[in-house]
């Protein structure tokens, strides 16, 4: 059932794996770490799928371990969760203390241990999937046999039944007195007998009438009837309670003493109102039982402590508070809980959308969870320190983009290297074009801008005025007279994908470096553009397709991004469909510390920015500082 089973530690050391099929499973386990667990993707589901294969894993924080079981994509195995954690128990069991010293050059015998949890697991599974009790069929019901004969008879003998009941009433013995009977009687004996009940009920009885008067008592009745002394049963002697006894006057034998004013002093001043204090506060009052002079020394440095604490909390900024729980133990779920609403807050703070701050969150939850805490750590350090690692290892591409080296050898292979840009209406796809084309051409590469937005009124002249202003900074005198920028244009109204496919003739013909493709801005919502945009990528092949988006929006980019990448996988006829490689950020300058969005749309795709957009000349084009951008997020 299990293809392949292998413990691995998360940097990449195979300490222990059971091939059962002899095939080699490495590809699928270096998509698994590179797909799931460097993209910080290992909270959405531990379960991953590469083609006909599928992988489900568990991590271990405290060894730094991942188990993973390989099978097919169509079997459903219901157990693999149960075996994973009893295969990570009984591994640790054996290797716990080995695996978190040393891990390599040690000879991990776990076959043993691997088939007793995996037979128990399949065991478990198969009790637990018996097939329930089925039911029966109509024929082999009871209703199925009855006919309408029987159902007939069935009536007759219900209506029998019922005549003998009402038989067994009528000729019933009289009722004894428990049980008075009555004779019948109609309406209105029923409605007289009601009326009297209520006026009963509603006029007093005499005997009623005579207690409610006043009786003439004596005195003596009334010394007699006086309070009573409450009798207690482990009270004592009686006297005691002749002596408390104030309903009558004191006895000659009591001597009452009168209270001398000038000893006790009478009450001044109004009584102060009640303060809300704390626990902790009430704890230093009640267990210092000395004079007033004493606690009022002792509360004056308390007092000032607490104050201070409350300002470092208030001015201490995202995980200030964590510092006070430091200790030697395990991080679990809930002690994290906490850490984590409050980093969630502070990110979408940050104009990280509000979905991915919280897979973000999961995701630091995930590789925190089980970890041991060393005597001197803090939880704020290891949260600080694992949402870092999970930012740095986000931003950064996973796969290589160099346009200038790829451009020199689609040179030598005698074509020309096309990137085609992307995006919605108005986020500055027309003016990073001419910036990036301002950068080709410092590189010494040729450019042919293809003017494929033919639907925004002013689109074609925009480009045309990019072309002469660049034109103008690079003379061809300058370049051996070589023209360095050039222009194809066809005006508006007329197919995109058609344009772009004879600018990259002509640029093949006429040896250019560099074909730049300008689309029309579109909504991700528009179903007829988004056919066109996923034509014209299919039909001209390009090497480089780039998503044009602004570093303002938040939860916006995750949508067009997801819904750009899904438009041009569904409406591309092609097995593999070419989808987003990479993306240019724009008003990058305009957003101050709140770079969250740059999270979020690599986040989402997986691919890395190329170019960040600043200002409003030619040069303000830069790549990413993944650093900078990780700081001003921990802010």
């Amino acid at each position: 059932m299990l293809d392949f089973v292998v413990v691995f530690t998360k940097g990449g050391v195979v300490l222990w794996n059971s091939n059962e099929s002899g095939k080699n499973f490495a590809s699928c386990i270096n998509s698994l770490i590179r797909g799931v667990i460097l993209e910080e993707r290992n909270t959405e589901s531990k379960y991953f799928e590469e083609d006909h294969l599928a992988v489900q894993f568990k991590l271990d924080n405290e060894l730094d371990l991942v188990y993973a079981a390989v099978f097919q994509k169509v079997i459903k195995l219901n157990y693999l969760d149960n075996f994973l954690a009893e295969m990570q128990l009984a591994f640790k069991e054996k290797f716990g203390a080995i695996a978190a010293q040393e891990r390599l050059g040690i000879d991990y015998e776990f076959e043993q241990e691997f088939r007793s949890v995996l037979s128990a697991a399949e065991e478990a599974s198969a009790k637990q999937g018996k097939a329930p009790k089925t039911m029966r069929s109509f024929n082999e019901s009871l209703k199925s046999k009855k006919t309408v004969a029987s159902m007939i008879e069935d009536k007759k003998s219900s209506a029998a039944s019922a005549n003998e009941k009402r038989v067994n009433i009528q000729e019933s013995p009289p009722a004894t007195k428990s049980q008075p009977s009555s004779p019948p009687r109609n309406n209105d004996d029923i409605i007289q007998e009601n009326r009297r009940k209520l006026r009963e009920k509603l006029t007093p009885t005499k005997k009623a009438i005579v207690e409610t008067k006043p009786s003439k008592i004596s005195a003596q009745e009334k010394e007699k009837a006086g309070k009573k002394p409450r009798v207690w049963d482990l009270g004592g002697n009686s006297k005691d309670a002749v002596l408390l006894d104030r309903s009558k006057d004191a006895p000659e034998d009591v001597q009452v003493q009168s209270i001398n004013n000038d000893l006790v002093g009478t009450m001044q001043g109004n009584i102060p109102d009640l303060d809300e204090e704390s626990e902790s506060d009430r704890d230093v009052e009640d267990s210092d039982d000395s004079d007033e002079d004493q606690d009022q020394q002792q509360q004056k440095p308390q007092q000032q402590k607490k104050q201070q604490t409350r300002a470092k909390a208030k001015t201490g900024g995202l995980l200030s508070y964590f510092k006070g729980i430091v200790g030697a133990k395990t991080m679990s779920r809930e002690d994290l809980q906490p850490a984590l609403e409050k980093m969630r807050d502070h990110l979408i703070s940050k104009n990280v959308a509000s979905e991915i701050a919280a897979k973000l969150c999961d995701s630091v939850a995930t590789s925190l969870e089980g970890k041991q805490m060393g005597t001197f750590d803090s939880i704020a350090s290891q949260v600080k320190e694992a949402l870092t690692q999970s930012l740095v290892r986000i931003l950064s591409p996973k796969r290589r983009i160099d346009i200038i080296r790829d451009a020199l050898e689609s040179k030598r292979n005698g074509k020309p290297y096309t990137i085609i840009f992307c995006g919605v209406n108005g986020v500055g796809k027309s003016t990073n074009l001419a910036k990036i084309c301002f950068w080709l051409i410092e590189n010494d590469f040729n450019v042919l801008i293809a003017a494929c937005d033919t639907f925004r009124a002013g689109a074609v002249e925009q480009l045309r005025t990019h072309t002469r202003h660049l034109n103008a900074l690079h003379p061809a005198d300058k370049h051996n007279n070589r023209h360095m920028v050039q222009l194809y244009e066809k005006g508006y109204g007329k197919d995109a994908a058609g344009i772009a496919m004879e600018a990259i003739k002509f640029a093949h013909d006429t040896k250019v470096d560099v074909v730049l493709v300008d689309t029309a801005g579109r909504m991700q919502d528009n179903e007829p553009l988004m056919r066109s945009l996923s034509k014209l990528i299919k039909v001209n092949n390009p090497d480089l397709v780039l998503f044009v988006g602004e570093a303002l929006v938040g939860n916006e980019a995750v949508d067009q991004l997801v819904k750009f990448n899904q438009s041009l996988a569904d409406y591309s006829s092609n097995e593999n469909p070419h989808i987003i490689d990479g993306i240019v950020l724009t008003k990058f300058d305009t957003i101050d510390d709140k770079v969250g969005a740059a999270i979020s749309m690599t986040y989402i795709t997986g691919q890395p920015i190329v170019f960040v957009g600043t200002g409003q000349t030619y040069a303000d084009l830069k790549a990413i500082n993944v650093n900078a951008v990780v700081n001003s997020l921990m802010k």
